[in-house]
């Protein structure tokens, strides 16, 4: 079911219903679910995060993309249901900080600002 109208980008109204059974036919206005606004990409997306139960790890798997991108859809999809997007404290993994030090890969201050950031 569109959510948008594809004229104007505005929100569809439901005023109409039809049993595929019996053919009666209901008229009104009827609110329709939050996710039935989502666009089709926001809702496949949605499904996928359903089915693998909300596993970030799991979606990358199965949509073949990033865990950032996995993270930025997911904000997308809550941005579009009407809610704030809290952002996270970035977390820091002390190993992966430690093993590039060692490779030479950053100097010793840009690895101590780095483990200032958190801890994982």
């Amino acid at each position: 079911m569109l959510g948008t109208c594809p004229v104007c980008a505005g929100e569809l109204e439901v005023t109409r219903l039809k049993c595929s059974a019996c053919k009666t036919e209901i008229s009104g206005n009827f609110s329709v679910c939050s996710f039935c606004k989502l666009d089709q990409e926001n809702r496949e997306f949605i499904e996928v995060f359903i089915k693998c139960r909300g596993s970030i790890k799991d979606v990358e798997k199965e949509l073949n993309i990033s865990y950032p991108t996995v993270k930025s859809r997911l904000d997308r999809v809550i941005r579009a249901l009407g809610y704030e997007v809290i952002e996270e404290p970035i977390r820091v993994n002390r190993l992966e900080v430690l093993e590039k030090l060692d490779k030479g890969e950053i100097d010793l201050p840009e690895a101590l600002e780095q483990l200032k950031g958190g801890s994982q």
